[in-house]
């Protein structure tokens, strides 16, 4: 007897110092972390049963638990490390300590990627799609245990099945058709019930949904699109998760996300950041509101958000060596907070791209998110680049509905002249349409006429012209039938089809034009210094023609575009002297014919000309 209660004794002894890493720690966040980072500072966020009650020792050089914090909810710890500059790649042994127990966690260590940012300019112009619609590599990823949603292709608001290697097969395609650069719609876990498709209710900000891959797919993914010369942007949302994310079944603190005795839903007016006349109560429900029922809105004031957020950015540049993110909905989270996160991301990799979507109709509104700008109330978001949704607008507004083609065309050449809002105009990412809108080519009338005005405005005037998957083939999409019209598979993507547009299979006449002319473009762009970086110079539309030039101290482009119905236009050399002496003939672009005569000649209507001047 004596002896089964020495050895029971031992063994409850030996039991309370063994590491219980399955039961004590579920997680940490980030799951790893980089030497030779500028910033020397690593918060981690550990979860698991009562880990708030431990204390943290670091064993591993270069590499010391600096503080840490404690939130109402026992369940959570956050580690404040210092990583010193000297610090070698590595596992650095964490031991968390309670009493008796204690808890040990090999924390990895890798090196930092080296050499400067890629980043995008000018010279790149961003490929847009939805991972889910573009093309299904694995089958057997379709399905995945765990996931509430499963494929089903035939709801337009379903998962259809699309992922990362269905991205990676086809990045040939991408690189011939001519963009430099690849925008992907989140890829996160979306472990949503219903609509997970669109990706913007994450469920794990360290995990890609398992149904498009793995996180070692997304890196390969990367890898191989620098291989073939393309850069990868990678889709981001800070202002809310999804309802189904692992927080939301035990919050790290009250105030991890904003809460109210009822649903309470932002009132989408991000004006009031900028309005001097905006009531407090107004500005707060435009943060704090939540976007939808399904995606409860975080709390970026609380500093561990924050941190977490910034943190979570770092990780995916330096784990996956990125290119570039998007920021959804850019002015609904605290500006002040994302004021911050821009700046960390931009001074810890310099020339890091970052467009944030900031949706309004006016270049005023849309100026005061962008890079240098000086605003009356000092803010200064130290966002690289903006989306240029005014440009967009008015390219919907010049070559669609009621009013005379001048009218029409005046659109375009009154929101340029708005350029003096915007401290740098060449960062703005111009664009006929995206995931959210009612397709350019649906909207304007069907119309290929149009369609090759628009795009070949949109590929000669200042900016980083991005272009939605399928615009290629003019793909149709109206958003008052629902938002999953807009994202229809890509023609080719799955096994099967008919129509394929990788192969050029089976493409009705308009398809076919369509895709040559836009291949044609792109890739005539794609050396033209003068289109990148060039001055422009416009003229005030007059009977439905609009002309300018993009200009430099080595060459200039003419581009004319004749919105008129039915009338052709006669071009006169005296019209545009200033901008046309010394020239005396050009290559036109799109037709591939020489004008050897510039005093005077035809353009045909509804017509584009893009001149190569001689």
């Amino acid at each position: 007897m004596k002896n089964i209660r020495f050895y029971l004794t031992a063994l409850l002894a030996l039991l309370a110092v063994l590491p219980v890493n399955g039961q004590v720690i579920e997680r940490v966040d980030p799951p790893s972390w980089f030497t030779g980072m500028k910033e020397s500072s690593l918060q981690l966020m550990v979860y698991g049963t009562e880990i708030g009650t431990y204390d943290v020792k670091a064993d591993y050089p270069g590499v010391r638990v600096v503080t840490l914090v404690r939130t109402e909810n026992p369940n959570y710890l956050f580690v404040n490390l210092n990583i010193s500059r000297e610090t070698l790649p590595g596992n650095v042994k964490l031991t968390f300590t309670s009493g008796k127990k204690h808890v040990t966690r090999e924390y990895p260590l890798s090196a930092r990627p080296t050499g400067p940012a890629r980043g995008f300019n000018s010279s790149d112009v961003l490929y847009l799609l939805m991972p889910d619609r573009y093309a299904n590599g694995d089958t057997l990823n379709d399905n995945v245990e765990g996931m509430t949603e499963q494929i089903n292709r035939s709801n337009p608001g379903g998962k259809h099945g699309g992922d990362l290697k269905g991205i990676t097969d086809h990045l040939d395609y991408l690189k011939d058709l001519g963009v430099t650069g690849i925008w992907l719609n989140p890829f996160l876990e979306n472990n949503q019930p219903r609509s997970s498709y669109h990706g913007y209710s994450t469920t794990d900000f360290y995990r890609s949904d398992p149904r498009y891959g793995t996180n070692e797919e997304f890196r390969q993914l990367v890898s191989k699109a620098h291989d073939k010369g393309l850069k990868v942007v990678m889709d981001m949302i800070f202002n809310h998760i999804g309802s189904g994310h692992w927080w939301m079944k035990d919050l790290p603190s009250n105030d991890w996300i904003h809460q109210f005795d009822k649903f309470t839903r932002t009132n989408y007016k991000a004006s009031t950041y900028m309005d001097p006349y905006a009531a407090e109560s107004d500005i707060s429900l435009m943060e704090k509101g939540w976007f939808d029922h399904t995606m409860p809105d975080l709390n970026q004031s609380n500093p561990l958000v924050e941190t977490y957020l910034t943190q979570n950015s770092l990780w995916w540049i330096a784990w996956s060596d990125l290119d570039g993110i998007r920021m959804d909905t850019y002015p609904y989270p605290e500006p002040e907070m994302m004021s911050r996160w821009a700046k960390r991301v931009t001074d810890e990799f310099p020339g890091f791209f970052i467009v944030g979507e900031v949706w309004y109709e006016d270049p005023a509104s849309t100026s005061y998110w962008s890079l240098n700008k000086k605003n009356s109330n000092g803010y200064r978001s130290n966002l690289p680049s903006v989306t240029d949704f005014p440009v967009c607008f008015a390219t919907h507004k010049a070559f669609s509905g009621p009013g005379s083609p001048t009218e029409g065309v005046s659109k375009l050449y009154a929101v340029l002249a708005q350029d003096f809002l915007y401290p740098e105009p060449l960062r703005n990412v111009i664009f006929l349409d995206n995931h959210d809108m009612t397709r350019f080519f649906t909207e304007t009338g069907k119309s290929l006429a149009v369609y090759k005005m628009a795009l070949s405005f949109i590929l000669t005037t200042r900016g980083i012209p991005q272009l939605y998957y399928g615009t290629e083939i003019v793909m149709e999409g109206d958003k008052s039938k629902g938002d999953g019209f807009l994202r229809n598979d890509f023609p080719g993507g799955w096994a099967g089809d008919k129509k394929n547009v990788f192969t050029g299979t089976n493409l009705t006449p308009v398809e076919k034009e369509a895709f040559d002319f836009t291949k044609n473009l792109l890739n005539w762009r794609k050396s033209k210094d003068v289109i990148h970086t060039g001055k422009l110079k416009h003229y005030v539309p007059e009977d439905g023609l609009y002309v300018y030039f993009r200009y430099d101290n080595r060459e200039s482009v003419m581009v004319i575009l004749n919105n008129n119905d039915a009338k052709s236009h006669s071009v006169t050399k005296d019209k545009y002297i200033e901008s046309l002496n010394g020239f005396s003939k050009g290559y036109e672009v799109i037709s591939g014919k020489t004008i050897d005569d510039l005093t005077s000649f035809e353009i045909p209507p509804k017509t584009a000309m893009i001149i190569d001047l001689k």
